[in-house]
């Protein structure tokens, strides 16, 4: 057993991701690499609203209903975008929209009208449930002191969560996706908003849209708005993408095999004849599996961070970004982040006809602190 640099082997694990590589997030987007028809309609609608081009966002209108968007989600869309660019030109969208549906309606088409919005069953202070749904978005715990332009100006603070994060965020009209759709479709068209863009645009990859749908996203921008809007958006986007990991984070696991945070981003076994399956586990610092074996054997190729192997009976192995370990079949060990740093890894799980993991009692601290020394 030993370490070796990975990066052929890393090259073949996403080749195979290519075929099998699904999106998992709350409110997920479509599971195609692409935006949907009404994706890319809500992105088209939301930015010649901002940008007043009325006379075009007829033309985006009647092909958002073509696509499939009902009246109110449409509705939905421009009554989100005011607290991006103001009631004038949400009020203008709706005005025109009313226009378009007129003239549908006079040539006899019928459109679907929707479901409307649920009575917000929410209780308890609508700051905090703002604070929980801007949690949810950037996947960071609010601070509880205020910082920035909050502590400069208190006041808006509350307007912030309360209003957007709360009264807006929680209809359901929308998902959480398709309004991110609107907010960075919103910002991009007026521009100068480059930090806002910024994190919205890490939202949106916090709900499992993909670079790829991102970059299409721009595209939609310069057929829409033109070069410019396109050129500007595609920088802050390209600087998101430089810190986003190789791989997606995925959702947090809730076993009891498992101690700690620790993440699970699946991203193969749908081909049985490979016999082997692979994810991204993300393990936050101190976090670790249980002892365990694999009947088939394991191959652990290390993207990110510093974190420990463990073979029962043997010392500890200190393992950092680039570097791989291969664990025989049948032996019991554990592996997990080391205590001052994240540690992420993609498991490969090999001849899988032979069973899966078999878990045994969990890393105690005692022997975590020993190992990790």
């Amino acid at each position: 057993m030993g370490k070796i640099k990975f990066k052929i082997l890393i090259v073949l694990i996403l080749a195979i991701s290519c075929f099998s590589f699904t999106l998992n997030a709350q409110n997920k987007p479509n599971e195609n690499m692409t935006l949907s028809p009404s994706e890319q309609s809500i992105v088209a609608i939301a930015a010649l609203t901002a940008k007043g081009d009325l006379s075009n966002l007829k033309t985006a209108l009647n092909a958002g209903l073509e696509a499939g968007l009902s009246i109110n989600q449409i509705k939905e869309v421009l009554v989100h975008l005011y607290a991006y660019c103001g009631f004038p030109r949400s009020i203008r969208g709706l005005q025109t929209f009313m226009e378009v549906l007129d003239e549908r309606k006079a040539k006899g088409i019928s459109d679907i009208t929707g479901t409307e919005a649920s009575l917000i069953q929410e209780k308890g202070s609508k700051y905090d449930r703002g604070k929980k749904v801007l949690g949810e978005l950037t996947q960071m715990p609010q601070p509880a002191t205020l910082s920035g332009y909050s502590a400069f100006a208190p006041i808006i603070d509350p307007f912030l969560k309360e209003h957007l994060f709360a009264d807006i965020f929680e209809r359901d009209v929308l998902t959480y996706v398709e309004r991110e759709l609107v907010t960075i479709s919103v910002i991009s068209a007026i521009g100068g908003a480059e930090p806002m863009l910024r994190s919205h645009l890490n939202i949106c990859l916090n709900l499992g849209l993909t670079p790829t749908q991102l970059n299409e996203f721009t595209g939609i921008i310069k057929s829409t708005l033109g070069e410019k809007e396109e050129k500007e958006a595609q920088k802050v986007l390209n600087e998101v993408l430089k810190t986003v990991p190789i791989f997606p984070k995925g959702e947090k696991i809730t076993s009891k095999n498992f101690s700690g945070t620790v993440y699970l981003k699946m991203m193969g076994a749908s081909d049985t004849a490979l016999h082997t399956s692979f994810g991204n586990v993300t393990f936050e610092p101190k976090a670790r599996t249980n002892w365990h074996s694999h009947p088939g054997g394991q191959i652990l190729l290390i993207t990110e961070g510093k974190g420990y192997y463990q073979a029962k009976g043997e010392p500890a192995q200190l393992l950092c970004q680039g570097d791989f370990v291969e664990i025989p079949r049948n032996v019991v060990h554990w592996h997990g982040a080391a205590p001052d740093s994240e540690f992420a890894h993609i498991a490969v799980s090999l001849n899988t006809d032979d069973g899966g993991a078999v878990w045994s009692g969990p890393v105690t601290d005692e022997e975590y602190s020993q190992s990790t020394k």
